[in-house]
């Protein structure tokens, strides 16, 4: 991935759906600035949110799960991506903070330092989902337009007060669809996958403290942005699987065959309004150890990440390491609900659950 990575619509039949910071418990105020209701953690009288976001036990994150569940994987043929001609536009008074962006990156250049890469992104226009008429299964349908990172940047300030007082958040966002949002608020779309070694380990990132997003966060194993020339040779749509195996590639040193890959989810991060999806992969043959040995003989973007934990790739083990005391309030937002289903892929929702419902009981 490179060193700056870091839909909407009507929700029914058809639905409109690696990085922002650190998870904190402390997400239940966002969330509350989202739905309109304090979240307490106990079961209130009053209606909700038809949606909530990724929560467990005391781990709540602002990942929303748009579609999947981890009990089936989402194959490459059913995803249909467009890209329009148009780029995005900010609104005027955003267009000077993306200036802003610009001219301190300038000076950042005449004065030696590095500024941020402005490299070609993709924003969200619009997502839907049909359902096969023979087996239900999903079919995507995913619009994007072209934008480059000073926009990203630029749009990642939700909470800045505009002229009248009001902020992207509340002026542009609904509180009540974080689905309905403007695609020039969603200039990001970021591909994660959890890695599983040959012998049953889940490797397990932690980011750099010198990355612009979420720096010292527990992440998911690979974790890539959508980028315009890379992802789209010769002029075409990207392809998630494709942009999926660029990053096992530049991250893990490995090569399409060495690996199964299988997309999981479409999942939205509601605090930055942030696009992604959720791969699991299987190493047919390397082990911790071969996999150690085989990036040490280099890696393209070793600098993203600071260290790597294997886990055993067991219900017990995983909930456990993601609930620990050390790790609990450092993770990247999409990363819990990442791993939570790649184990009901692995071992189905029933185990899973009750492995959850176990170790949080003794947390």
């Amino acid at each position: 991935m490179s060193g700056n990575e870091l839909v909407s619509g009507a929700v029914g039949a058809v639905l409109g759906l690696l990085v922002a910071q650190p998870l904190r418990r402390g997400w239940a105020g966002l969330r509350t600035r989202l739905s309109g209701t304090a979240f307490r953690g106990e079961p209130q009288a009053d209606s909700g949110p038809a949606w909530t976001t990724f929560s467990l036990g005391p781990l709540h994150t602002p990942a929303l799960i748009v579609e999947g569940d981890g009990e089936a994987s989402i194959s490459a043929d059913a995803v249909r991506i467009e890209v329009l001609d148009e780029e995005i536009e900010l609104p005027e008074e955003m267009a000077r903070w993306r200036t802003e962006i610009e001219e301190e990156s300038a000076r950042a250049r005449e004065e030696g330092r590095t500024p941020p890469w402005n490299g070609p992104r993709y924003a969200v226009e619009s997502f839907g989902i049909s359902r096969a008429a023979l087996d239900e299964r999903p079919e995507v349908r995913l619009r994007l337009r072209p934008t480059d990172y000073y926009t990203f940047l630029a749009a990642q300030q939700l909470d800045r007060r505009l002229d009248d007082g009001t902020t992207p958040r509340s002026r542009y966002l609904d509180p009540d669809d974080p689905l309905r949002a403007p695609a020039f608020l969603q200039c990001s779309f970021g591909v994660n996958v959890a890695v599983v070694t040959a012998d049953g380990l889940l490797v397990v990132s932690r980011r750099s403290d010198r990355v612009r997003m979420a720096p010292g966060a527990w992440n998911s194993s690979v974790n890539e942005g959508l980028a315009g020339r890379m992802d789209s040779a010769g002029g075409g749509a990207p392809d998630l699987y494709a942009v999926a195996r660029r990053g096992m590639r530049e991250e893990l040193s490995l090569e399409p065959g060495e690996y199964t890959l299988e997309l999981l989810a479409f999942v939205l991060d509601v605090g930055r309004h942030q696009w992604g999806v959720h791969f699991h992969a299987r190493l047919k043959d390397l082990t911790r150890d071969e996999l150690r040995a085989r990036m040490s003989r280099g890696v393209a973007d070793r600098w993203e990440a600071q260290t790597i934990d294997y886990v055993p790739f067991r219900p017990a083990a995983v909930i456990t390491y993601v609930l620990s005391a050390g790790r609990i309030d450092h993770w990247a937002p999409v990363a819990p609900s990442l791993f939570h289903l790649a184990l009901v892929r692995a071992y189905g929702r029933a185990p899973v659950e009750r492995a959850v419902a176990r170790i949080v009981r003794n947390t």
